[in-house]
């Protein structure tokens, strides 16, 4: 199973956490976000990173052009949509070379029948839990709700996720199983800063 590890802005840290080699890493270009990475990380940064971490920026109703120009600026591998984005907006980017991960905000009243809408124009979605702010709101969603799911559309797990989580049974009897498990608040020490012993933890327990 992939790994995503999300919310990073300290420059250390992501130093830390890119030596593990997570599949993917998340930076926050959203700018009421507490792990918002504008100010903090550079192009040059970024570029540093192995080649095998896949960067994803993470923007909520943004612009098409601001997105485009954050991609290109800091060589961004997808980008991850967390907002109220259209299929249209997400279809616009597609056409314009962009990888995209689209999320959706899960609860007891969502409907998965409304992801379908998106198929066509992303290449992942992602399943995090319906709270107060655009993610990284620290709160699992009931799981059992993803039986629900009937696209075919590989999906990131996200919602709280914690070491001690992904090693219960109920996370390996996920159906369908997720591509990828998407962690953040759950493994910091304070917003946009990792426990890299705990992420460590977790990748060699994937990998074994």
């Amino acid at each position: 199973m992939k790994v995503k590890v999300c919310g990073m802005r300290d420059p250390e840290n992501i130093r830390q956490v890119a030596a593990l080699h997570p599949d993917f890493m998340g930076f926050i270009f959203y700018g009421d976000s507490r792990r918002f990475a504008g100010e903090h990380i550079t192009p040059e940064l970024l570029a540093s990173l192995p080649a095998s971490v896949q960067k994803v920026g993470v923007f909520v109703n943004e612009s098409k052009e601001q997105i485009l120009k954050t991609v290109k600026e800091y060589g961004l591998d997808l980008v991850q949509l967390h907002g109220r984005e259209t299929p249209r907006q997400c279809q616009e980017l597609q056409q314009a070379g962009v990888h995209i991960i689209k999320a959706f905000s899960v609860g007891d009243a969502f409907s998965f029948e409304s992801t379908l809408l998106y198929e066509r124009c992303c290449d992942y979605f992602l399943f995090d839990t319906r709270g107060k702010h655009y993610g990284g709101n620290g709160v699992v969603f009931d799981w059992e709700l993803l039986k629900n799911n009937i696209a075919e559309k590989p999906y990131f797990l996200s919602g709280g996720l914690t070491l001690a989580l992904l090693q219960q049974d109920e996370f390996a009897k996920i159906r369908p199983k997720p591509f990828a498990v998407d962690v953040n608040s759950g493994f910091e020490l304070e917003p946009g800063l990792k426990k890299v012993g705990e992420l460590k933890q977790m990748l060699e327990l994937f990998k074994a």
